[in-house]
Parts: C-alpha cells; sequence; structure tokens
C-alpha cells in the first residue's frame, strides 16, 4: 500500500485493502480465541487444584461455548476466494408445474430468510413477484453481512420437493421443483461497465401486491444484455428509478461472475450454464410424504427434521458442503 503507484489502479487497490480489512478480521478473531482459551485453562488447572466445583461446572459451559467458536473460525478459514467475504444477492425462481412449483418457491423464500434472521444478516428485497393463485413467480433479494456469499454460495442449485399437494383435491403427491442462484455483491461488481447501447430496457406495469399506484403505472424495469443475453427484471419499488437501478445491481453482479468465471476457466459456471429445472439436475431433495428427510446429494448430508430445516436450519448443510469442498 505504501507503493507509489498503489492508487494508479484502483480496482486492484480496492481488492487488496478489503482483502487486508478480512485477514485483520480473521487474526484477530484467532488471537482473541487464543486468549481466552489460555485463560479458560489457567482458571481450570486453578479451579481443579482447590477443588472449586461452581467454577468447573461454569468452564464446563465455557469449554462448550470456545469449541463452537473454533468451529466456525475453522469453517469460515474455507472461504478463501476473494468474493466469499462479499455480501450476495439470492434469486428464487419456480421451476414448471404452475401453482406447485411457485409455493414451493415461496416456501425456500421464507426458509432462506429464516437462516438470514438466525445468522444476523440483513434482507433488502430488490424484486418480488407473486404467483398467479399461491407462491411467487420471481424473488430476488440482498443478503448484507460478512461472508454472505461465500456461506450462501453453494445453495446455488436446483432444489426438490415431494409432498401431498395442499392444491389437490384427490390428494395425491406431487414433486416440485426450483432454482437459486446466489451472487457476490463485490466493489469490483459495481466497477463494470455496461454501455447504455448493448440493453434494452422495457418498462410494464408490476403484477401482484404493493398498492394502487405499482400496479396502474409502468413502474417495472427490464433490462437485457444484448451481448450476453442476460435477463434482469425489478419491480418492487414505485420508482422506476429506483427499480432501475435494482436491476442494473444484478445485472452487474452477473457480469462480474461470468467474467471470473472467463478468467479462471471455471467449468462449473455459477450463470453460462445453469442446469435444467427437473429431474436429476437437483443438489437437494426435501421429502415431506412418505417420510421426512432433507437430504443433500453433492455431501450426502441428511436429517429426518424438515420442519427445522424449513425454518432456517441450513448450517449443517453449508458446513458440510464447504468441508467437502
Amino acid at each position: 500500500m505504501a507503493a507509489p503507484d498503489f492508487w494508479g489502479k484502483p480496482e486492484a487497490a480496492r481488492q487488496v485493502i478489503a482483502e487486508l480489512k478480512v485477514a485483520r478480521t480473521i487474526l484477530a478473531d484467532w488471537t482473541n480465541l487464543d486468549a481466552e482459551a489460555r485463560n479458560a485453562l489457567e482458571l481450570l488447572e486453578l479451579a481443579q487444584g482447590e477443588g472449586d466445583e461452581s467454577t468447573l461446572k461454569d468452564l464446563e459451559s465455557e469449554g462448550a461455548k470456545l469449541s463452537a467458536r473454533l468451529e466456525a473460525l475453522e469453517l469460515r478459514s474455507f472461504l478463501s476466494a476473494p468474493e466469499d467475504s462479499a455480501s450476495a444477492i439470492v434469486s428464487i425462481h419456480p421451476g414448471a408445474g404452475g401453482t406447485e412449483s411457485q409455493d414451493w418457491a415461496s416456501m425456500l423464500l421464507r426458509m432462506y430468510m429464516r437462516w438470514c434472521e438466525r445468522n444476523g444478516f440483513e434482507t433488502n428485497f430488490l424484486d418480488y413477484q407473486d404467483g398467479d393463485e399461491a407462491g411467487i413467480k420471481d424473488a430476488s433479494f440482498e443478503v448484507n453481512g460478512e461472508y454472505a456469499y461465500g456461506y450462501l454460495k453453494g445453495e446455488s442449485g436446483v432444489h426438490r420437493l415431494v409432498r401431498i399437494s395442499p392444491f389437490d383435491a384427490a390428494k395425491r403427491r406431487h414433486t416440485s421443483f426450483a432454482s437459486i442462484f446466489v451472487l457476490p455483491q463485490v466493489e469490483a461488481a459495481a466497477d463494470i461497465e455496461v454501455n447504455e447501447g448493448d440493453l434494452r430496457v422495457d418498462t410494464f406495469r408490476a403484477s401482484g401486491a404493493g398498492g394502487q399506484h405499482v400496479n396502474k403505472t409502468s413502474s417495472a424495469v427490464r433490462l437485457t444484455h444484448i451481448p450476453s443475453g442476460i435477463v434482469v427484471s425489478c419491480q418492487s419499488e414505485r420508482s422506476q428509478h429506483r427499480n432501475r437501478e435494482s436491476a442494473m445491481k444484478i445485472l452487474k453482479a452477473r457480469l462480474y461472475m461470468r467474467r471470473r468465471e472467463e478468467d479462471q476457466k471455471k467449468m462449473d459456471k455459477l450463470i453460462d450454464e445453469q442446469k435444467e429445472i427437473a429431474w436429476g439436475s437437483q443438489i437437494r431433495s426435501y421429502v415431506f410424504q412418505p417420510y421426512t428427510m432433507v437430504k443433500d446429494h453433492r455431501t450426502d448430508h441428511q436429517t429426518s427434521d424438515v420442519g427445522k430445516v424449513m425454518d432456517g436450519d441450513l448450517n449443517p448443510f453449508i458446513d458440510a458442503w464447504l468441508r467437502q469442498r
């Protein structure tokens, strides 16, 4: 940073500063944990020597807390990619199947919102479109906080639901699909230049809930980036200008990830090679009937407590995926 030409390349300089900030935070967390563990060990030796049962009981509880913090820091050490420490943009899209898959998409939306609440991340909707009868057609939201992208990136893919349909009078078992796409919010993405001549901008009336103004004016915005074929839309705000800003944020994030993938020649592209939202491509299955099970097909991690998972308890699945990676 002391080099005379450090600020000659602003994007590279910001990246270095961001990496330094992350490294300092990690070092501070490990240093603090090490100091607390040493203090607890010294206190343990004193308590054992004096036969202080009360202190020993307190130290047992403190040891469990220190162990949990150690596991969390170990897990975070797996998040070493430049964008892992960034906030995230999550998009949820129902697969084929109409009301069934739209309802499933809304259930996934609630699950991720609950996960964010449990883990201290703030959320903000960028786009939300109600389904025709139930559920949602599409939803995109920001997850703001350190390492949001790193923890959530493994959630990208197709999620499969098996249940007795609440929309089927014959009470038959149905299979539904929805896809999750997770993108990083990094400063480098904001620096992505989008030529206005490469954009097709469409405005239209928002559908679903949102009030009289939202539904009666052409406030919704759809951006089509002609060179890449990427299409994003936003209609969550009453202002056409705000909707365009949100859509542009998603577009730049997707273009950033495309550039990262091309630079690193990744085989598992997040944007360009989207899997078909159908049989055989799912990363995780959620079975409600005839038995209860949630299973990740990449790590084989599974649980029978479906209710707990749908209430946002995703950390065991995230942990298993990161450790496998």
